[in-house]
């Protein structure tokens, strides 16, 4: 076998006879890699070569998304907790409330609430399990906690799934690896949906404007996490999938609350050559998500479970990317940020009546939703709308 560079990347693809597939490589610096079977095996076979974690672009959907027969959707981090909320059932749907922190711990720790988001997936398919984690909220001394209290188990996860590039969802990443350093699969997939994820941010918004942060890559690969690239709609723990990049198709008008900084300050940030001509001869734009992801699981003879993390590119884009992405319409549940908190009443009925469209079975706002758009859609579509606060695990069943 030929000793590989540096600069050489290799991918599966499809050889000259229907089929086969060849292992293909090339120098780096022309693309990331593109590999055709399953991501964590391949970024490992990658890492094996290359001797340290590199980026790859995700496995793309071939055929059908997997039919799964339980999706379970555990609130790892959100805006609040109701500690007496009483667990109860929804037709097909369990809702457990987390409660107190002291079955296994004495008063004194219990979850923490912060403005962030983490989400814990837990699905099955036959005797199949995988573990996802989506997000990973503002602190980590909240996601820390939080993992530990509601027994969650960071050796068993089969993925990391990033949605987009503000500090309230990777702000706990750092932390949570450090923690776990030398537990996590060695080449665990760490999705995002494009090289701007990376780059440092402003927070240009009302009520305070300053430093967002950014995504310390250096730590990714002391982690030896395989940061796999999904731009576009790619396979996720070989149960789910990301929707890739959002495309901006409905009423849903883009909000920019933070700037992107372009460019590489001592290894952090991002690289100026991996964005758009007109994005890398800037040094501050206005923040356009178009990384943004949103991640999904479908559930046998129910139809889609959509995470949609934030909804910056808008809720509903990000269902009808789901819809396309998978070829199914259905839409069993959509649980998530819905980004709505800024906006007027009447921009909320219009997300209201274009949900009631899609019809989905069950509608579970978190994070930056907002308390007048629950109020609204409590008053339009009672019988869907499902609460949620931190530690609140949905399970839903075929």
């Amino acid at each position: 076998m030929a000793i590989l560079s540096h600069k050489t990347s290799c991918s599966f693809a499809l050889g000259p006879q229907a089929g086969r597939s060849q292992f293909v490589c090339e120098d780096i610096d022309r693309r990331a890699v593109v590999c055709g079977g399953g991501a964590a095996a391949f970024s490992a076979l990658l890492a094996g070569l290359l001797g340290s974690s590199k980026s790859v672009k995700a496995e793309g959907i071939a055929g059908s998304v997997p039919e799964l027969d339980r999706v379970s959707v555990r609130v790892v981090t959100d805006s609040y907790q109701f500690a007496v909320a009483p667990s109860r059932k929804a037709d097909s749907v369990d809702i457990q409330h987390f409660g107190w922190g002291i079955g296994t711990h004495p008063p004194g720790k219990t979850l923490v609430s912060e403005f962030g988001l983490a989400v814990h997936v837990e699905s099955q398919r036959g005797g199949e399990t995988r573990h996802i984690l989506v997000d990973f909220g503002f602190t980590p001394e909240a996601l820390n906690n939080n993992i530990e209290l509601l027994g969650i188990d960071p050796t068993l996860l089969d993925a990391l799934v990033l949605s987009h590039g503000h500090y309230d969802h990777f702000g706990g990443l750092v932390g949570f690896l450090q923690r776990n350093k030398g537990k996590l699969r060695p080449q665990l997939p760490f999705y995002v949906g494009g090289e701007d994820c990376f780059c440092a941010r402003e927070w240009t918004a009302p009520p305070v404007r300053g430093d967002f942060g950014v995504l310390d890559r250096k730590a990714l690969e002391e982690a030896q996490l395989a940061v796999t690239y999904a731009e576009k709609s790619a396979l996720v723990g070989d149960h789910g999938f990301t929707t890739g990049q959002i495309g901006q198709k409905s009423f849903e008008k883009l909000l920019s609350p933070s700037a992107m900084k372009i460019g590489l300050e001592r290894g952090l940030g991002c690289n100026p050559e991996r964005l758009t001509e007109a994005e890398r001869t800037q040094a501050t734009i206005p923040d356009q998500f178009r990384h943004e992801l949103a991640t999904a699981f479908n559930v046998k003879g129910r139809g889609l479970v959509v995470l949609t993390s934030c909804s910056h590119r808008g809720v509903v884009n990000a269902i009808q990317q789901a819809q396309a992405a998978s070829g199914i319409n259905k839409i069993h549940a959509v649980i998530g940020g819905f980004h709505l908190a800024p906006y007027q009443q009447e921009y909320l009925r219009q997300t209201i009546t274009a949900l009631k469209e899609i019809n989905p079975d069950y509608i579970i706002p978190l994070h930056c939703s907002g308390e007048p758009f629950y109020e609204l859609a409590k008053a339009e579509m009672p019988r869907k709308l499902l609460r949620a606060y931190t530690g609140t695990r949905f399970v839903f069943v075929s």
